[in-house]
């Protein structure tokens, strides 16, 4: 009897501390999880405050990026209009300079007898004074307007080259302003990534947690039902003890846990661009993107399509502009010139006599242009004029 006893008693002991063990294991469990669960939500919240960090600093970023980008638009438009005031400078100081070389061509043709009939046909002294007096101050004329229209052009050039500066200086800038903007949404992004790899972790660690508390309630009813099988054993030991009884058996349960060049036509021009495929756009036209009446015509064709003088004129102008890309402008002299845009390269050159039909370029889309074409403009002492007048 005292055997069967120290059996039951060292059952009950042995019950007690597998529970306590099982117990105490699972309370460190739960909080090395508690505190990892914690630890995880602080790395979250400082992740957070970054992101939110380097978003307003990419805010900041993309608003300087407007106001730049807006200069920039403003410069384009200044650049714009000095290339137009240089053109119109260079065809004023070539109409200055073909007057001057006909005035002389006429003197010298004429030789010294010109002179002489002028003075000679005056009535008295003072008109022979005033005659040689216009004939020097005609002289003078030529050589003032010349030098007057001559400084006009330096005058327009360093204009152009000083808001070219500027500009590229600004393009500069938002070149700068987009690779920071470029590295900062690579931070934010690399931030996001980071925090949705923080919340997976929070995520798992939660279901971790909660599955630890569920073993450990789970445990913990256990080890009371063992208790008290142990204890009704022990006292059922003690009654058969005290009645004497010669036997008695004691019995315990238990669940598992759960888991879980080219002539074309009888006009004064000739078609600039012949090889084209179809006419995209008109003289006068006001189109979705621009509401301003168009200045000329623009011939959809291939890019490489040779381009044509429309008539013999001086080259004023052959290279880059910001809006009309490799451009030509030609004077035709009595303030007539022509302009020819957005092509993929240009053939003659600034100061090149060219004559009708002579090719000067390929069709392109360089510049402000959305597809191959050729703009061709005219005008007239500055003024656009419809090109359909001429050809």
């Amino acid at each position: 009897m005292k055997r069967r006893m120290r059996k039951v008693t060292a059952l009950v002991l042995s019950v007690g501390m597998m529970l306590s063990m099982t117990i105490t294991s699972g309370a460190v469990t739960i909080d090395e999880a508690q505190k990892k669960a914690d630890e995880l939500q602080s790395q979250k919240s400082a992740a957070e405050a970054e992101k939110d960090t380097l978003a307003a600093k990419l805010n900041s970023i993309i608003d300087q990026m407007n106001k730049t980008q807006e200069e920039l638009s403003a410069k384009e438009t200044e650049i714009s209009t000095a290339e137009e005031e240089l053109v119109q400078a260079k065809v004023d100081e070539d109409d200055q300079y073909n007057s001057m070389k006909k005035r002389i061509k006429f003197m010298y043709e004429g030789g010294n007898t010109q002179f002489l009939e002028i003075l000679m046909s005056s009535s008295n002294i003072g008109d022979l004074l005033n005659k040689a007096e216009y004939v020097s101050k005609l002289s003078s004329y030529d050589r003032d307007m010349l030098t007057a229209f001559q400084d006009t052009v330096k005058a327009v050039e360093e204009k152009e080259a000083k808001l070219q500066d500027e500009y590229e200086k600004l393009n500069t800038l938002q070149s700068s302003l987009v690779s920071q903007q470029t590295e900062a949404q690579t931070l934010i992004s690399s931030k996001e990534a980071q925090i949705a790899e923080i919340q997976d972790q929070i995520t798992d660690n939660a279901n971790l947690l909660a599955d630890l508390k569920a073993k450990a309630e789970e445990a913990k009813r256990l080890q009371e039902e063992q208790a008290a099988a142990a204890a009704a054993a022990a006292a059922a030991a003690a009654k058969k003890n005290n009645s004497g009884s010669s036997s008695s058996n004691g019995s315990s349960s238990s669940r598992p846990a759960s888991s879980g060049n080219v002539v074309s036509g009888s006009g004064y021009f000739t078609h600039p661009c012949p090889g084209m495929t179809y006419q995209s756009s008109y003289f006068g036209e006001v189109r979705s993107f621009d509401s301003r009446p168009h200045k000329g015509n623009d011939y959809a064709a291939p890019t490489g399509t040779p381009t044509y003088a429309a008539a013999a004129g001086t080259v004023i102008t052959a290279g880059w502009s910001n809006s009309a890309g490799n451009w030509v402008v030609i004077s035709h002299g009595n303030g007539l010139v022509t302009k020819y845009m957005h092509h993929s390269s240009i053939c003659v050159s600034a100061g090149q006599r060219v004559a009708k039909g002579q090719q000067i370029g390929y069709v392109g889309s360089t510049g402000y242009s959305t597809g191959a074409h050729l703009h061709f403009q005219v005008e007239l002492n500055g003024t656009p004029v419809n090109p359909n007048n001429y050809m």
